[in-house]
């Protein structure tokens, strides 16, 4: 691979009108950017689905109508409804929040269209499933194109629009966008260089959690031959009926009924306002009797909105029908970064604020066993009750689910799994190697990635890590030994 570092954002190069691709609902014209590392093109805002306006907003995806003439496809498009992240988070990551019917798009970033067999990588953004997007910076495909793989990045709805269990609206809408987009990969990528059987999914945090649930889901199979789970678990999804508690709860403070056709009627905005309202309800009193027993179980407070185990995208927690053979046939690399915690905690101040005597009530509201605070032994000496609070979180949350699932898929047949970590510690904040950091790197999009790396990241280990991520995607090896051949966890950053 060349040029490594180079292509940081399309603004900071060359662009000129580029290639148009004929799609099954039309012609697109994206944009040629050259580099110092050569020319890739980018379709930008293609939708995959029809626009989603009232009603409709809570109705399972549908085709796009075909348009006649050639469609712009040099701009970004709009994004799902959300809000911003509020402080200390907004500080962090951050925000591209576009409003428009038309959210339910993809970009993609190719080398070039008339160079077929390319393999393709579908990223799935993460944001606790309220927010996030494929505009934001820090994703940007082209140091994907520029290094051979198609990189096609999806929205889809999040929140409520996404989520919320409805009893006259399908479930797990969220989900069936992402369905939908793999669909449309398939029916079209060709069109664009890329091979429809070479396709790798990839997602971070929530992204990583929809992965899993698309392992599970009998709706995706077939859809994609490689995952990458960044920073996910497949514990995340609700029963039916604790997620209608949590529905009824929005409902409540919507001020209407539980039901998609009152919801319908709501406008987006009083829709979000709810969303956050709610959320911080959930947070403040975390209730079996009120929100349900799974919610509290599986440490979904956190997050407010997540799957459902609906019976027909998801028909059990998806860590259940992985080890019974959901998503055979399918290679699997997933990782956790090794502080991921302590982006949740330590900016707000709340792990500064933690005593001894809280942290075993404190687990207990995350769903843990309040001894297993007797049973850790913290990494480094001298560490803080709120120190021993993050580490314990990120195994319960994020390391030990994605041991189990890597162990899972590699131990059975013909599939193959690869774990990493990765521990380059921000020097930002005291925030150590805490959750979204590797995302600049996995991108080498330092340049314009989310500030939580600071102002000299290492360059070197983007390069590292990017390249494993383009071998995985078009190799199928990553670059060191699977768990099934014994192969270790690959670390990343430990001796930056």
């Amino acid at each position: 691979m060349s040029g490594h570092g180079t292509l940081m954002t399309m603004a900071d190069d060359a662009v000129t009108a580029g290639a148009t691709v004929a799609i099954d609902s039309g012609v697109v014209r994206g944009r040629q950017v050259t580099t110092t590392a050569g020319r890739i093109h980018a379709f930008l805002n293609v939708p995959f689905a029809a626009p989603l306006t009232g009603a409709t907003r809570f109705a399972a995806p549908q085709p796009v109508q075909p348009w006649s003439g050639e469609r712009d496809a040099t701009e970004p498009g709009p994004t799902a409804p959300q809000t911003p992240y509020l402080p200390p988070t907004s500080s962090l990551l951050p925000d591209s929040i576009v409003p428009g019917d038309e959210f339910l798009n993809l970009s993609v970033w190719t080398p070039d269209p008339a160079a077929p067999g390319l393999p393709v990588m579908v990223w799935i953004h993460g944001g606790a499933f309220v927010r996030g997007g494929h505009r934001i910076p820090t994703y940007d495909g082209s140091a994907f194109a520029r290094d051979g793989v198609i990189c096609v990045g999806i929205n889809y709805r999040l929140g409520a629009l996404g989520f919320l269990s409805l009893p006259d609206a399908p479930d797990n809408r969220g989900l069936l966008d992402q369905i939908a987009a793999l669909h449309w990969v398939r029916e079209n990528i060709a069109a664009f260089g890329g091979d429809p059987d070479r396709v790798t999914v990839v997602g971070e945090s929530a992204g990583a959690m929809s992965i899993a649930a698309l392992l599970a889901s009998p709706l995706a199979q077939g859809l994609f031959r490689r995952a990458v789970l960044q920073s996910g678990n497949p514990l995340t999804a609700a029963e039916v009926p604790d997620a209608r508690l949590v529905a009824a709860e929005y409902a409540a403070i919507v001020g209407c009924d539980p039901t998609a056709a009152a919801l319908g009627e709501v406008p987006t905005d009083a829709l979000l306002a709810a969303q956050v309202a709610m959320a911080a309800a959930l947070v403040a009193e975390p209730d079996p009797a009120r929100w349900g027993a799974t919610i509290i179980d599986r440490g979904l407070t956190v997050m407010s909105m997540f799957p459902t185990v609906d019976g027909t995208v998801i028909d059990e927690v998806p860590r259940n029908v992985i080890r019974d053979g959901g998503g055979t046939g399918v290679d699997v690399l997933a990782g956790a970064t090794r502080d991921e915690f302590r982006f949740f905690l330590v900016p707000s101040g709340l792990a500064a604020q933690v005593t001894d005597d809280m942290v075993p009530a404190l687990l207990g509201r995350f769903g843990l066993d309040p001894a297993t605070a007797t049973d850790h032994e913290p990494r480094q000496p001298g560490a803080t009750p709120g120190d021993v609070l993050c580490e314990i979180l990120t195994e319960h949350a994020f390391g030990a689910p994605t041991t189990e699932l890597v162990e899972t898929v590699g131990g059975r047949g013909g599939d193959q799994a690869w774990q990493y970590e990765f521990a380059w510690p921000s020097p930002i904040a005291d925030l150590r190697a805490c959750h979204a950091l590797e995302l600049g790197f996995v991108f080498d999009t330092l340049g314009t990635a989310a500030p939580l790396a600071g102002p000299n990241p290492p360059q070197t280990l983007a390069d590292e890590m990017h390249a494993a991520w383009v071998r995985f995607a078009t190799t199928g090896d990553p670059g060191w030994a699977p768990v099934r051949a014994g192969g270790p966890v690959r670390v990343f950053g430990e001796s930056v």
